[in-house]
């Protein structure tokens, strides 16, 4: 593995319980180093199970015990009644409490200004949609409009995806209903225009919560129109997902950016939490991936045919 520079971002795509296998992998990193994750990062950047992971790094957390969190809550969280088998029926699957317990017990009453004044400090993005103003906002701890909030309320605004979550106070719902599912576009802008990082001392790690394996040719054809709900949002992911990188790779070029992810055998829901055994076992994979530098391919401006120029659109930060 490269070593990295003097400043390391961490960015987390969302995926529910698929957060496993980023644990696992950051536990395996933390061995490696001897150090907990956050004297690693000094940003941490996640939308949905991406937000619980960078909320428990800036509150001191290590990975094996957010890794121990999903794997000991799990079944609790996505415990199985009346309400998932009657889907679509219900308004959501899962009731809010077990997920809001597990975050009180773990990350405590911390607000975001509090870890802000953390040692050692740990800038933190977390995205969440806000329906009422049909925008992403980005719930940061320097922020004044943020330091208030609890730092439970914001990885919950960031991970309740509509229909399997009740939203939160009427009008948040999962940061990966708009265009940052990937976050890694967002880590970058912070640490080179909030931060002031400089691109050549910075390293900017970027994890997914693995890719669903193709499907063959005609599988749609004899679809139905409630079945076009599942692809059409995972085609809006899988796009959304690849702008975020390509963007980073072209307008950071001298940003030392190592994006990782790895390959499902099967499809597994956010709520799979019965596949938590080979979940880890993806994790185990993805830290190989890191440990052997086996990052994904990032298309170029050029090769695409691109004019050359770069720009950098700011999201509303």
């Amino acid at each position: 593995m490269k070593p990295f520079r003097k400043n390391v971002a961490l960015a987390v795509d969302g995926g529910g319980i698929k957060g496993v296998i980023v644990t696992r992998a950051l536990a395996h990193l933390e061995e490696a180093l001897g150090k907990p994750v956050n004297q690693i990062f000094q940003l941490s950047s996640g939308t949905s199970t991406g937000s619980i992971i960078s909320a428990g790094i800036a509150n001191g957390l290590t990975a094996n015990q957010m890794y121990q969190l999903y794997v000991d809550l799990g079944n609790t969280i996505f415990q199985k009644s009346w309400r998932t088998f009657f889907h679509p029926l219900t308004r959501y699957r899962y009731p809010i409490e077990p997920l809001a317990d597990a975050l009180k017990k773990y990350i405590g009453t911390n607000t975001m200004g509090d870890l802000w004044n953390r040692s050692p400090q740990i800038d933190v993005v977390i995205t969440t949609f806000d329906l009422v103003e049909n925008k992403t906002r980005f719930i940061k701890p320097w922020k004044d409009e943020y330091k208030s909030w609890p730092v439970t309320q914001a990885v919950l605004a960031s991970s309740v995806v509509p229909t399997f979550f009740p939203i939160v106070q009427g009008r948040y719902v999962d940061g990966g209903v708009g265009a940052y599912a990937n976050p890694c576009y967002l880590a970058a802008y912070e640490a080179m225009y909030c931060l002031n990082w400089d691109p050549a001392e910075t390293t900017l790690i970027s994890f997914g919560t693995g890719k669903d394996p193709h499907h063959e040719a005609g599988k749609f054809d004899s679809y139905y129109p409630w079945q076009w709900i599942t692809p059409v949002l995972g085609a809006f992911l899988q796009s959304a997902d690849d702008q975020q990188v390509h963007l980073v790779g072209n307008l950071f070029p001298e940003l030392d950016f190592r994006r990782f992810n790895v390959d499902l055998l099967e499809a597994i829901g956010m709520d799979g939490a019965g596949k938590i055994p080979e979940l880890s076992k993806y994790g185990d994979k993805m830290w190989e991936k890191v440990m052997n530098d086996e990052t994904e391919a990032i298309p170029s401006v050029k090769a695409s045919g691109g004019p050359g120029r770069k720009t950098v659109p700011p999201p509303d930060h």
